[in-house]
């Protein structure tokens, strides 16, 4: 199975490193040295990391073959793609994996049906479940224990317990759009 574990951003320096943003909750496994990614596109790779480091809370990559700023430059939204064994889980049993998650029926504590999981959204203070709306458009839930209290990959379901509002909002910007169609 193949993840996307980051998106290249801007090149630092004039070496060829260049920042990335992180989207795996293990990058010092899937983004270390020596690591061989698959791109998106995927006329710029593979590549393979030569060294990296954390610079001003961001982290820094080097790949083997990218020596100045021009060609690292040249590698700017591309996303990297590392290939993982479907059956590999984490070692804690409340963490998860995008894989684990993307997919899982989402419903309210009393049942009530909320939507599908389509992505994991990760930010730098915390991780948002992407739900697609049955009726269309989707919801951001923050993917925290008060919010999501239960995930059961058997049930492939995950139990949330949004705020008030959080849900009521998303239905409102769903029928504002809809009203907008139609005038």
């Amino acid at each position: 199975m193949q993840l996307v574990v980051a998106r290249i951003g801007r090149a630092h320096g004039i070496k060829g490193e260049v920042t990335v943003e992180v989207r795996t909750d293990e990058p010092e496994l899937r983004l270390g040295p020596g690591a061989v990614l698959a791109t998106e596109p995927a006329s710029a790779g593979p590549l393979t990391i030569e060294s990296g480091r954390v610079h001003s809370g961001r982290l820094l990559l080097r790949f083997e073959g990218v020596r100045d700023r021009t060609a690292a430059e040249a590698l700017r939204n591309t996303l990297l793609i590392a290939e993982v064994d479907p059956e590999e889980v984490p070692d804690d049993p409340e963490e998860f994996y995008d894989h684990q998650l993307v997919d899982l029926d989402v419903v309210t504590a009393d049942g009530t049906a909320v939507g599908r999981i389509s992505e994991i959204a990760h930010l730098p203070y915390q991780d948002l479940l992407v739900v697609r709306r049955p009726e269309g458009g989707e919801v951001l839930i923050p993917f925290v224990s008060e919010m999501v209290p239960e995930i059961d990959l058997e049930q492939q379901r995950a139990v949330v317990t949004p705020p008030p509002g959080l849900l009521d909002d998303a239905q409102a910007e769903i029928a504002g759009s809809r009203d907008e169609d139609r005038g």
